[in-house]
């Protein structure tokens, strides 16, 4: 691939051990900040519920916190996990944010409902409202839309907004969603690579042309951990590790601090599903990264890549940040590089 494209951030606003959630939220702002600054195009946040060490639940409300404190780059949602949610009240949160920020929103949609069963239930949802999600992204593109006029149900704000609308997804369902609602596609390759190379072929085959995209747009997610060496860079990444050893015991907890030794924390079987599960991952020095990056975009030729570090120690994240522009991949929106 010869030509760079833009890079985006992903943030779960991480509540490392010890700190408090507000003490999680204003090290969301400082890396909102960071990405602004090193030219990032987007600064997206996750919705997750019932995890000590994720601050992000309340997505819509920590994005308009994120954009009071930064003045260019693009905040959205990756995704807001629309089973979870009525279309109205959707349109309504992000046509507020519209109604603040102007066309920096974004609204990415996801199928999963981003916590377990027993949650699910207490946000008064059902495992079947996923069912529904192709006609409740249908619903919420009409509620944001141009059409409304004659509707006995608006969204105000949200109507005549048109937030662009993403469909994030792991599988064949979202990919195929997207080609043919002809929306923007992401792929979670971040956690759930395996269906990577199907999904965006479909997606890129089945795309419809729509009065929102003329031809397909796919953005890519990866870890993306830089350092000053190969070795400092692995230790910091061992944080992102164990929060996913703990997400499959059942663990609750706050971002746990790095390691020198995992293998006293996972078993055998738990690295393996570790090391799959993380396998679109660029941890090392900027040298190490750059090829294997490289690599990565001219066999997938995504039209972006956003990436997350969802790791305990915050200097590393900005520093990570700091050091993005010596990849020399990427069409950063400022020329100059953090000292």
């Amino acid at each position: 691939m010869s030509n760079k494209i833009p890079l985006s951030f992903l943030d779960l606003a991480p509540v490392p051990t010890g700190k408090t959630i507000a003490d999680g939220i204003a090290q969301t702002v400082e890396m909102a900040q960071q990405a602004e600054q090193v030219g990032l195009n987007r600064y997206w946040m996750a919705e997750h519920h019932n995890m000590a060490g994720i601050a992000s639940a309340a997505t819509s409300v920590l994005l308009s916190h994120i954009g009071s404190q930064t003045d260019r780059i693009r905040i959205g949602s990756g995704g807001i996990m629309l089973p979870n949610h009525a279309p109205l009240m959707v349109a309504e949160q992000f046509g507020t944010l519209q109604a603040l920020y102007g066309d920096r929103i974004d609204l990415g949609l996801g199928r999963a409902p981003g916590t377990d069963g027993a949650t699910f239930q207490a946000l008064r949802r059902q495992m079947s409202d996923a069912e529904r999600f192709p006609q409740d992204v249908q619903e919420l593109m009409y509620l944001l839309g141009d059409e409304t006029d004659s509707s006995p149900v608006q969204a105000f704000p949200g109507a005549k907004s048109n937030v662009p609308i993403w469909i994030l997804g792991s599988s064949l369902f979202g990919a195929t969603l997207a080609a043919h609602l002809g929306l923007p596609y992401v792929f979670a390759s971040h956690f759930a690579p395996q269906m990577l190379s199907k999904a965006i072929a479909a997606y890129r085959e089945e795309f419809k042309p729509s009065a929102y995209l003329d031809k397909p747009y796919v953005m890519l997610a990866a870890n993306l951990l830089l350092a000053d060496d190969d070795a400092t860079a692995h230790y910091h990444f061992t944080s992102a590790q164990q929060s996913f050893v703990r997400l499959r015991r059942n663990e609750r907890g706050q971002m746990p601090k790095p390691t020198h030794d995992m293998d006293s924390i996972w078993s055998p079987a738990e690295k393996t599903m570790v090391d799959s599960a993380l396998s679109v991952s660029f941890i090392g020095s900027v040298e190490t990264v750059k090829p294997k990056l490289a690599d990565f975009l001219a066999k997938y030729e995504p039209d972006e890549l956003i990436v997350t570090a969802n790791v305990y120690d915050q200097a590393a994240r900005l520093h990570s940040l700091s050091l993005v522009p010596q990849l020399n991949l990427f069409t950063l929106q400022s020329a100059a590089a953090l000292a």
